[in-house]
């Protein structure tokens, strides 16, 4: 064993921290979406680009961020996201809306790497039976992040301008680089990943068999041939995984992005005020998340997504029959949205037979899903500006639900097959 390992909950407490800036940085400019709008002289569907650009990033550039992370290691990967991050932050704080879309496209990228190793790390460090919490902590700590943006841009906005209040933020990316440097001073530059299967592992993970491999092991192209001798695109677990993380994110994109807007729209609020109602959809995502975890050790398996998917309805019928109790459907929703990360990461980490297979699922579903998701926020603004209301808009996010659900139980059935 490397005598400089990180203890445990360094690594964890660093991936936590990094977690607060994988989000948020993208969802802050949404509380001031039409301030931008009017200071920039840019159309709605323009402005929607803003959130859409980083989804672009995660979809082109996820394949890019597997092999980033072979040829760097998981520890530098996730410093070089975090540094990125804040590049892209103070980019984005240039006069112009060029700049600011540039800047986007910065984090967007950044944020991709993370995207990726996270989960690696987790199946590295974590005993097979404390997944899916830490998972579910990660998930926590990624709504942590939207929820402070969501919440304290507008008044932040109100004191010191739209644009200063975006580069406060910053200050949270900053923490997580201290933190993870922290790990890898105390772990050194050695990474630990391994290509090959893992065996049962105890509470020290699966890196608590040795020292240091060769990097070129972490990921591989795609396909990655699993211990079966079938490629893992031909397993309809991963195709599951895939449909069901690109409708979610779908989803949660198209109303994280005009959430505020709807908000102020359907109640009449002020930017502030609206900006604290949709914070309700990050926040409460923040419990959501251990939803998961906890159904799991008291129910039988397949309750924890059923109810991840009666949360994706309520939320969407909710708001088109009664969206002055917008506050309710929101609390719903964010069980839908944090819980549905922890279910499909913790079965792609449950299915996956080495830190290799694990890196490349992660790789593709995410890099397929967010092809898919990048439509979101310019479809709804698209549909809305058509139409002229959110009824129809939210019409279609309700269809997409329906298919979610039977999505996502498929993979639960396939990942409960293939380990069976």
């Amino acid at each position: 064993m490397n005598a400089r390992r990180s203890a445990p909950w360094l690594v964890v407490a660093g991936v936590l921290v990094a977690a607060v800036s994988m989000r948020g940085p993208i969802l802050a400019v949404t509380p001031v979406l039409r301030d931008i709008e009017r200071d920039l002289s840019i159309a709605s569907s323009t402005a929607g680009l803003l959130t859409t650009a980083p989804v672009l990033m995660f979809a082109a550039l996820t394949p890019l961020a597997a092999v980033a992370i072979r040829r760097a290691g998981a520890e530098i990967a996730l410093m070089a996201s975090l540094g990125g991050v804040l590049i892209g932050t103070f980019v984005r704080a240039l006069p112009g809306f060029g700049w600011m879309l540039a800047g986007m496209l910065v984090i967007g990228a950044a944020i991709t790497i993370g995207n990726v190793v996270i989960p690696v790390i987790i199946r590295r460090e974590v005993a097979p039976p404390r997944v899916a919490l830490v998972t579910a902590a990660y998930a926590a700590t990624v709504n942590v992040g939207s929820l402070l943006t969501s919440l304290l841009t507008a008044p932040l906005a109100e004191i010191v301008g739209w644009n200063a209040a975006l580069l406060v933020w910053s200050s949270l990316t900053l923490a997580g680089i201290l933190l993870w440097g922290a790990h890898m001073r105390r772990a050194g530059t050695g990474d630990r990943f391994s290509g090959q299967s893992v065996p049962a592992r105890g509470g020290g993970g699966a890196a608590s068999a040795g020292g240091s491999v060769d990097p070129e092991t972490i990921t591989g192209p795609l396909p990655v041939i699993d211990g079966g001798g079938r490629s893992m695109l031909r397993r309809p677990v991963t195709w599951l995984l895939v449909g069901a993380f690109a409708v979610q994110t779908t989803m949660y994109y198209a109303l994280s992005t005009w959430l505020p807007t709807l908000a102020a729209d359907e109640l009449g609020l002020e930017r502030s005020a609206a900006g604290a109602v949709a914070s309700l959809y990050q926040g409460a995502g923040i419990l959501g998340a251990f939803v998961v975890p906890l159904l799991a050790r008291f129910t039988p398996r397949f309750v924890a997504p059923s109810v991840i998917c009666a949360s994706w309805l309520v939320l969407t019928i909710g708001l088109l029959a009664a969206p002055e109790l917008l506050w309710v459907w929101l609390s719903f929703g964010a069980i839908g949205h944090a819980g549905g990360f922890v279910v499909i990461f913790a079965a792609l980490v449950e299915v996956s037979r080495s830190d290799r297979e694990a890196a490349g699922m992660s790789a593709l579903v995410q890099g397929s899903g967010y092809v898919v998701a990048a439509s979101g926020g310019p479809m709804m603004g698209a549909v809305f500006q058509l139409t002229g209301g959110w009824d129809v808009p939210l019409t279609v996010v309700l269809v997409m639900s329906a298919v979610y659900c039977s999505l996502l139980l498929g993979a639960v059935a396939a990942a409960r097959r293939a380990t069976a």
